[in-house]
C-alpha cells in the first residue's frame, strides 16, 4: 500500500494492493460504519459509508461491472495484465514490460548531463546551451530504448505507465515512432525515484494499485480526523 497523501478537493489518496483490497474495505466498514451506498460512475466504484464517509476506488485497469458490484471490482483489479512502464529523469532512463508483476523485459541505461556551475557570462551560456544540447541526447536515446524494447510489445499491453521527470517523459513519448504506446499511457505518474533496475522492479506495486481517494466527515469539517489510509 502506497503511502496516504492529501487529494485536492480535500481526503487523501493512496494506492492499496489488489490483494489486499478486500480486507481493507472490510476495516472501512468496521470504522466507519456499514455501506449504505455502492455505485459505479464512469468505471469509477463510489461506496458511502453510515458515517458518511466517502470512498472512490480507480483501477488501473479497464474492468466490467456485474451485478455483485464490489465483488466484480475487486476479482478483477487481481486479474494480471501486460504493461509497459516508462521512466526518465535526466541522465537515466529506464524501460520494461511486465505480465503481471512479472519482468518480461528491461532495459536500463544513463547518458552524462552536466550539473549546475556558479560561472556566469559567456560562461554560463556555453554551459546553458551544452547542458541543453546533453538532455535532448538522454530524450532522444530514452526514445531510441523504447522503441527496441517496448514498441514490439505495444500490440499486446493493456497500458503504458510513466513516471520520473514528466518534461522529458512527454518528449520521450512525443516521438513519433511511439505513438502506440503514447496512445495507451494511464494516469497518474509512477511516482519514483532514479531510474535504476532496482527502482523498475519496484514499479508493478505501484502501477497495479487501486487508487483510493477517501474523505471523511471530519475532512469536509476542516478537522484531522484519522483516516484508513494506515490500514
Amino acid at each position: 500500500m502506497t503511502r496516504p497523501r492529501p487529494a485536492a478537493g480535500g481526503g487523501r489518496r493512496l494506492g492499496v494492493a489488489p490483494e489486499r483490497l478486500g480486507r481493507w474495505l472490510d476495516g472501512v466498514a468496521d470504522r466507519h460504519g456499514a455501506f449504505t451506498d455502492v455505485g459505479e460512475v464512469d468505471g469509477t466504484v463510489r461506496i458511502t459509508c453510515a458515517d458518511t464517509t466517502a470512498v472512490t476506488l480507480r483501477a488501473p485497469f479497464p474492468w466490467t461491472p456485474g451485478p455483485a458490484l464490489l465483488t466484480a471490482f475487486t476479482v478483477q483489479a487481481q486479474e494480471p495484465h501486460r504493461a509497459a512502464v516508462l521512466l526518465v529523469r535526466r541522465g537515466r532512463w529506464a524501460v520494461g514490460v511486465f505480465d503481471g508483476g512479472d519482468l518480461v523485459v528491461s532495459k536500463v541505461d544513463a547518458r552524462l548531463v552536466q550539473g549546475r556551475t556558479a560561472a556566469g557570462g559567456w560562461s554560463q551560456q556555453r554551459f546553458a546551451r551544452r547542458r541543453g544540447n546533453q538532455t535532448d541526447a538522454v530524450v532522444t536515446h530514452a526514445a531510441d530504448t523504447a522503441v527496441r524494447v517496448l514498441l514490439p510489445h505495444a500490440g499486446s499491453v493493456a497500458a503504458l505507465f510513466a513516471g520520473g521527470d514528466r518534461g522529458l517523459v512527454d518528449e520521450v513519448l512525443a516521438d513519433p515512432r511511439l505513438r502506440p504506446l503514447a496512445a495507451v499511457r494511464r494516469e497518474p505518474a509512477l511516482d519514483v525515484g532514479e531510474p535504476t533496475k532496482a527502482v523498475l522492479l519496484t514499479t508493478p506495486g505501484l502501477f497495479r494499485a487501486v487508487d483510493v481517494h477517501i474523505v471523511e466527515p471530519g475532512d469536509r469539517a476542516g478537522g484531522a480526523a484519522a483516516g484508513p489510509g494506515g490500514s
